[in-house]
């Protein structure tokens, strides 16, 4: 289109508020031309106001141009486009300062402010790339006006907005006049001026409101009678983030080295499995990744937070994790822990975060499916993107308290069944959640730090599905009256399970477990492929006098009674143990052993039942696969085994998703009544994927990636696919194959271009519908 010549006018009277209410009392038009293809004229429209009284008003005419805002919520929004100032005079020509170009600095700004690797702000991954900055930190521009500034005569004002309609009273609208040097609030000084271009250095508040802002400039010129506002309406928004390198931000964490793990590393680990058989599942958090940072503020407008807490971690943060899951205001994910995926996808087939949040971002609708590691890896994902440091967390044998007891109830029926009537509680093999690093400043001093968040719906947080942030220095002492949901996560951590069986028709509790619960809580250590086991930051060592205290403080706090009998088990003279042993391959036999040792100095008759099931990795038992009856006499100072082998051919067809078993027994030794319900849960190990790739390759230059496979099973695998994906590397691809037969190995090549330089991550997963999640990585180097 050829240049067009337009501006828009608007009127307002800043004393119709104090005065008597206004009439119209004069409607009209003005036209500008418009010297384009259609020589079309545009019409606007104007309103003048005065008092009922009739005394004279002063008036504020605003003029618009630049460009078209981005939405709707400027309420003088222009048309499309809009084009520099069209001077009402010669005159006006020469006096009014009006704005020509601005230059964001993206390159160098985003540098200094560790957000140059989002894909928004890079030229070779967008045609308009975006600038990025962090809150409390300079940034700066350039501004090319018609004519060279000065400050004796110009008043010259930066404006920033935020929300759709914002307003100084809610700090949503911001106005800086341009001063010597920067404050610690919103500020603007001029570094450099070079004839008609300033370079301008601008300083947001530490604690200011994490969204998009829009830029604008105005330029003021007074009369008597009238005030004019030309103002320059920038097309581009300019994101404002978290500064955890500020130490004024509440999210400050103060070593730099970890931050390039909490926030700026777009891959990661999440672990799974139970505690004696944990497996590393590579994510891609993919935090810069296309979209990513437009949904995680897409999410933050889904909350409907409160601007005045906008910039505040701890509400932020709990909003999300109320909107990371669907289950109360159509959030980003829908959680499903049957088998029965049709409509969606499995939640073992996600490699990670950011296709989840892109299509969430497109469509506006939840996606399917999710458990417990992709809800967490998403929070992982939205929390670094924002600039608040996050990981992900796995607490094996983690305990699900439904009643706010801090203390898990398991009741069995005469035959060592669960009773699912009267147990609601349960023990996850493992849970994900998350931690957030950020001050408290409405706890008392000390609680700052790491806190436990939760975005898996399992409990509700105030009629929401939500959960935390909980601090963890909470969690170790067993501070239960402390904000957020610290008696959940205290119980997942720290809970006494307590058995109960049914005697003489009564539900008698006769074994304790004190240290079954919470087992090698891990997250992945900062820059390096390692498992770090954090469980000492969310309690004492088991059985020491600091742990049974902070367990014994949570149930005073929550008003429960400690009853002695509860603690106190009676005398046993009989010792077992139930053993499997480790390393057992998916496709092969194993034995369960039961080992029994009589301590007495009298015989003993010991009888019960061994039982095999498989089992979810929530707990939820699925299908019993193998159980076996025994009864033995056992001499004084002896011991005997009790033996059961499971065959695959017996678990095959009801092995579940994750490849676990709940192994159990029922014992009763006849002469003392004494009764032993042990259970165990183990994992099968899958095997592993091979990839080889070059160890350096080339920016924007092809590469081939070779993958190879054996079936361990004595059956074919159907409906195999490979999931590609690498942070920089390559877009998440699929790539189906045919069906592996029997114990047979499987190879396939396939070539990928890199995008960005720097070492980087490629995560490749194989699935079918026999095994699911056989995943490896692959670091490369990509140079220019």
């Amino acid at each position: 289109m050829a240049s067009t010549l337009r501006y828009r006018r608007g009127i307002h009277d800043p004393g119709r508020s104090n005065r008597a209410s206004p009439v119209v009392t004069g409607l009209g038009y003005f036209m500008d031309y418009s010297r384009d293809i259609w020589n079309r004229w545009s019409f606007d429209w104007l309103f003048f106001w005065r008092s009922s009284d009739a005394e004279p008003v002063d008036a504020i005419s605003y003029i618009y141009y630049g460009h078209e805002p981005l939405d709707d919520e400027d309420p003088f929004a222009p048309f499309q486009p809009l084009l520099p100032i069209v001077p009402l005079s010669n005159n006006d020509k020469d006096e009014i300062l009006s704005v020509q170009k601005i230059n964001f600095h993206i390159e160098e700004n985003c540098r200094h402010h560790h957000t140059s690797e989002f894909d928004i702000t890079q030229s070779d991954e967008t045609p308009n790339p975006q600038l990025v900055v962090r809150r409390g930190q300079p940034f700066n521009i350039t501004v090319k006006f018609n004519r060279p500034y000065d400050k004796s005569t110009d008043d010259l004002r930066l404006v920033f907005q935020a929300g759709k309609a914002p307003i100084q009273s809610k700090k949503t609208h911001v106005e800086i006049v341009l001063s010597e040097k920067l404050s610690n609030q919103w500020a603007a000084n001029v570094v450099e001026q070079d004839g008609s271009t300033l370079r301008i250095s601008i300083l947001t508040p530490s604690n200011c409101y994490i969204a998009k802002w829009k830029l604008k400039i105005d330029v003021v010129t007074k009369t008597d009678i009238k005030t004019t506002i030309y103002r320059y309406n920038h097309r581009d928004p300019i994101y404002i983030l978290f500064n955890p390198w500020c130490k004024d931000d509440t999210v400050y964490f103060g070593k730099d080295i970890e931050l390039g793990e909490y926030i700026l590393k777009d891959t990661g680990r999440i672990y799974s499995g139970t505690a004696n058989n944990i497996s590393a599942k590579p994510w891609n958090f993919g935090q810069f990744e296309d979209h990513v940072l437009d949904c995680a503020m897409y999410i933050l407008d889904r909350s409907e937070l409160k601007w005045p807490v906008r910039g505040n971690p701890i509400n932020i943060i709990r909003q999300l994790t109320a909107l990371v899951n669907a289950s109360d205001d159509g959030g980003v994910i829908v959680g499903n822990w049957s088998r029965d995926f049709k409509d969606g996808k499995s939640p073992l087939t996600w490699t990670g975060s950011a296709p989840i949040l892109q299509e969430f971002y497109i469509n506006k609708q939840p996606v399917k499916f999710g458990q417990c590691w992709v809800f967490s890896g998403v929070l992982t994902t939205v929390c670094r993107a924002l600039g608040i440091p996050a990981r992900s967390v796995t607490n094996f044998s983690s305990a699900h308290d439904t009643d706010g007891s801090v203390s898990i109830d398991i009741h069995f029926d005469t035959n060592g069944e669960v009773d699912k009537s009267l147990t609601d509680d349960n023990i996850w093999n493992f849970h994900v959640w998350n931690e957030v690093w950020m001050t408290r400043p409405d706890l008392p001093e000390g609680y700052g730090g790491w806190q436990a968040v939760d975005s898996t719906p399992q409990e509700t947080s105030d009629g929401v599905f939500c959960c935390g942030p909980a601090s963890l220095v909470a969690v170790k002492r067993g501070e239960l009256g402390l904000l957020y949901d610290v008696p959940f996560v205290f119980a997942e951590v720290n809970a006494d399970i307590i058995l109960w069986h049914l005697r003489d028709g009564s539900m008698i509790n006769d074994d304790i477990r004190k240290n079954h619960v919470g087992k090698k809580i891990s997250t992945k250590f900062p820059l390096y492929d390692q498992r770090q086991d954090i469980t000492k930051l969310y309690k004492h060592e088991e059985d020491s006098h600091e742990e049974r205290a902070a367990v014994i403080n949570a149930h005073r706090q929550l008003g429960v009674a400690v009853r002695k009998s509860t603690y106190e088990i009676g005398p046993e003279d009989v010792e077992f143990e139930l053993v499997v042993q480790d390393g057992v391959f998916v496709g092969e036999d194993f034995d369960v052993v039961l080992q029994v040792t009589n301590t007495s100095s009298a015989d003993r008759t010991v009888g019960g039942q061994l039982a095999a099931k498989t089992m979810f990795y929530t707990g939820v038992e699925a299908n019993r696969v193998k159980a076996e009856l025994f009864e033995e006499m056992v001499e004084p100072g002896k011991s005997m085994e009790k033996t059961m082998r499971i065959t695959f051919d017996e678990y095959r067809l009801k092995l579940k998703d994750m490849c676990m078993f709940k192994l159990s027994a029922m014992v009763k030794v006849q002469d003392t009544k004494q009764v032993f319900t042990p259970q165990k849960v183990i994992k099968l190990c899958k095997p592993s994927l091979s990839i080889k790739i070059p160890a350096k390759i080339k920016k924007a230059k092809s590469f081939d990636v070779e993958v190879s496979f054996t079936n361990p099973l004595g059956e074919s695998l159907t409906n195999c696919y490979l999931e590609v994906e690498g942070p920089g590397l390559q877009k998440r691809q699929q790539h189906r194959l045919g069906n592996v037969d029997p114990h047979k190995a499987f190879e396939t090549k396939f070539e990928m271009t890199s995008r960005k330089l720097g070492e980087r991550e490629l995560v490749i997963i194989f699935n079918s519908d026999q095994l699911e999640d056989i995943n490896s990585t692959q670091v490369v180097d990509v140079i220019d």
